[in-house]
């Protein structure tokens, strides 16, 4: 019972938060790849409707329908049934220094709701234009739901914003826990209060009253240094995770099917070899050429190119892989693209073995994290069941 009320359910919680912010993530990955909207795709789109996102600022809503308007084009979108967030993103960074700060995480907002944020807010729309009402209209469908995401702070920075804001932080304390720990202790406290008063059950009932308070027990000495270690674990846990997905980033672009994302030569050719461009680039949605060239070293002119993982270097004979906008010079690197959601910098190694060792990283971690903290609990509910015992 004990385990079912202050372990499974809270588990189950955690699980389902889980997988709601990876959905999240996965879906604003999706729309970033799409067609931005601007006043000419507006026009020209057809009865059945197409992808797209769009940026904008927050203008009116009649509780139904919100307006977001950009320099050139104002947009009308049908929020009922959208998914709906209030994204808190730090003002003026890019890429944080720290990578993983104290901050919360996205607000899923109810629909009606949206009429008490700020005029001239910063909104992010992502899904399906179709006609409603005899206007194009951003709608949201059982195929296609709608993203709507306000914001604050440069429109660069929301893809990492995203990325750093989707990784749910305290999974113990999620939406369930508190059903778990009100019928947890309800049912422990019954079963407390019936076997007190007879003498053969004296020991069931003082167990009852100890764990009771279990929740509790991670926040005293002498298993508060395991806890301290839970979180700290979990904190780089978070840390690797986040580094994990800013490195899936880029990648998003590139067939499933390719073994590595598209090169164009070398900074530091072999003594006997010269540049080898390769042919595998893509195109992002506003026509502009994307891909990666790999580089022994970086150019030493201070901030030249950004570290997509901040203060990260590549082990020793290993290249970087800087991606970005390729120009006509296959020498040349790789320049900030026009679309702001497609990444800009270098990652010290392959990306693709990166990202899984920092999946492995992330998920030893975690789980050295939760083992600090039931050794926490344990120590803890020994102490207190020896000196109850000694008291009784």
């Amino acid at each position: 019972m004990i385990s079912f009320w202050y372990g499974i359910i809270p588990a189950a919680g955690a699980f389902l938060n889980r997988r709601s912010w990876r959905n999240f993530r996965q879906r604003f990955n999706e729309l970033r790849l799409k067609p931005f909207l601007d006043y000419s795709a507006y026009q020209t789109t057809t009865e059945a409707g197409g992808l797209f996102r769009f940026i904008g600022g927050f203008e009116s809503t009649d509780g139904h329908t919100l307006w977001i308007r950009s320099t050139k084009l104002t947009v009308p979108v049908a929020i009922m049934g959208a998914q709906t967030y209030l994204l808190p993103m730090p003002k003026g960074e890019i890429v944080p220094d720290v990578l993983y700060p104290d901050e919360e995480a996205p607000e899923r907002i109810r629909w009606d709701r949206v009429s008490t944020l700020t005029e001239g807010a910063r909104v992010f729309v992502g899904g399906l234009l179709k006609p409603l009402d005899n206007r194009m209209t951003f709608v949201s469908t059982k195929e296609n739901p709608l993203l709507v995401i306000f914001y604050d702070g440069p429109d660069r920075s929301l893809t990492n914003g995203v990325i750093r804001a989707g990784q749910y932080k305290n999974q113990y304390w999620n939406r369930l826990t508190p059903y778990g720990l009100i019928l947890g202790a309800f049912s422990l406290i019954i079963m407390a209060f019936s076997f007190l008063s007879r003498p053969a059950f004296r020991l069931t009932a003082i167990s009852a009253l100890i764990a009771l308070f279990i929740p509790l027990y991670p926040l005293l000495p002498p298993g508060m240094i395991f806890t301290f270690l839970y979180r700290r674990l979990g904190r780089q846990a978070g840390i690797c995770r986040f580094c994990r997905e800013l490195i899936r980033l880029p990648l998003f672009y590139f067939s499933p099917e390719r073994e590595t994302p598209a090169r164009r030569g070398r900074g530091d050719p072999p003594p006997t070899g010269g540049n080898k461009p390769s042919s595998q680039t893509i195109r992002l949605p506003n026509g502009e050429p994307y891909g990666c060239v790999s580089r022994g070293s970086l150019p030493a002119a201070n901030g030249a190119i950004p570290l997509i993982i901040p203060g990260e270097r590549p082990r020793k004979g290993g290249d970087w892989y800087v991606f970005g906008s390729l120009g006509e010079d296959p020498e040349e690197l790789p320049r900030e693209p026009q679309d702001l959601f497609a990444p800009w910098g270098a990652i010290p190694g392959k990306p693709e073995i990166l990202a899984r060792e920092y999946n492995v990283k992330a998920r030893l971690l975690e789980i050295a994290s939760w083992l600090m903290l039931f050794a926490g609990l344990a120590v803890n509910v020994f102490f207190i069941g020896m000196v109850l015992f000694f008291l009784r």
